[in-house]
């Protein structure tokens, strides 16, 4: 009777599983994360105003006097915008001689579009790349990182700020694959268990150009190697600081400019200058040198493990749990120099020690993430 049964059953309509069909599974190679690899900890404070930068004309005895700091941890995508707003004020002034003080990603652009409008230039600052804190970076174009609090923003500096961020994802578009400058594009995947819908635009997060907003894939269970329900890829610019800071220094020497490393600790000492036009960049230094006590930093600090050419994506997130309270969510970046992870902005720390809590935090989180990336890569 079995054996009949089991004939019986062979013959009988077999009815479709109800399974949704499957892409192939992502084939990323895995970060080899481990305390072995790390090379490096770096710390940078980040130059916070709670009411957003600030970019405006002022007056200094008989110069000009263009203030462009305070930009959060968004003074890499932005500084290209902000910079050439800031030369537009310059152009109002007679004079084509004008003094960058500031020696960052904010002062080095502000500088080359300074060049673009037909100015001689020269940078002063305390210090020149890589001592600088944009070189402390992670870098993406991140245009609303650390930037503004929502309930400070105000029409005038909404119109500033998306002026700011088409000029500068612009100009990031051009230098993109060059490998002179360390700008390019990769694979961002944000993990998660929740699906949720893109915040929809705002005056914070305006809609990138020429569709770039739309390029979101999700992937599922069983088409990702990540240990998370989701992996969400979209597609990044990003920036390496050590490769495009150079790049842009060698470009303000090539085009005349001069760098000149001199310390200022008051408005006066900027009045003895000669050029007749001063354009402020000093980032956190604008604290002390103008007496801005609205600025303070949000100290971040990144983690580098052993370069992995073989890496070329980017990751948000990954754990099962949200960061502790003051903590941000992890990241790794893939660059030339190392593999970068980060997750930290502490308010109102100025010390540059590096936070073992945190170093700790970021790094056991990212091995807990890549572990299970790779067992998934390798069954």
């Amino acid at each position: 009777m079995a054996a009949v049964s089991l004939g019986l059953s062979g013959c009988a309509p077999q009815s479709k599983p109800n399974v949704t069909p499957r892409r192939p599974m992502l084939n990323l190679p895995p970060v080899l994360a481990s305390w072995d690899r790390v090379i490096r900890t770096t710390v940078g404070l980040r130059p916070h105003r709670d009411a957003g930068f600030v970019l405006r004309a002022d007056k200094l005895d008989d110069k000009l006097l263009v203030h462009n700091y305070g930009h959060g941890g968004a003074g890499m995508s932005l500084a290209w915008g902000t910079g050439l707003m800031a030369a537009e004020f310059a152009t109002a002034h007679q004079s084509r001689q004008a003094a960058v003080i500031g020696c960052g990603s904010v002062g080095l652009t502000c500088a080359r579009q300074l060049q673009r409008r037909g100015f001689a230039v020269t940078i002063y600052a305390a210090a020149v790349p890589p001592n600088v804190t944009s070189n402390m970076s992670l870098a993406g174009f991140t245009p609303s990182s650390g930037l503004v609090v929502t309930d400070r923003r105000t029409p005038e500096w909404d119109a500033q700020y998306r002026r700011a961020y088409d000029i500068a994802y612009r100009q990031l578009q051009l230098m993109a694959g060059n490998p002179i400058f360390g700008v390019s594009w990769l694979d961002n995947f944000t993990l998660t268990d929740q699906l949720s819908a893109p915040p929809p635009p705002s005056p914070e997060r305006p809609p990138l150009p020429d569709g770039a907003e739309t390029e979101r894939e999700v992937f599922g269970p069983g088409e990702h190697p990540f240990d998370t329900k989701y992996a969400i890829r979209s597609p990044q610019i990003r920036i390496e600081p050590s490769i495009y800071l150079e790049a842009l220094m060698r470009d303000v020497v090539l085009f005349g400019g001069r760098i000149v490393v001199r310390r200022f600790d008051t408005p006066r000492d900027l009045a003895s200058l000669d050029e007749p036009i001063v354009i402020n960049c000093t980032g956190l230094g604008a604290r002390d040198l103008f007496g801005d006590q609205e600025l303070l930093p949000l100290k971040g600090q990144l983690t580098v493990m052993v370069p992995q050419p073989e890496v070329q994506y980017h990751t948000n997130g990954g754990l099962h749990t949200p960061p502790p309270p003051g903590s941000l969510g992890i990241h790794m970046m893939a660059r030339r120099d190392g593999i970068v992870l980060g997750g930290t902005s502490q308010r109102g720390i100025w010390t540059l020690e590096p936070d073992e809590d945190e170093r700790r935090r970021v790094v056991e989180s990212h091995i807990a993430v890549f572990s299970a990336m790779k067992t998934a890569h390798t069954a």
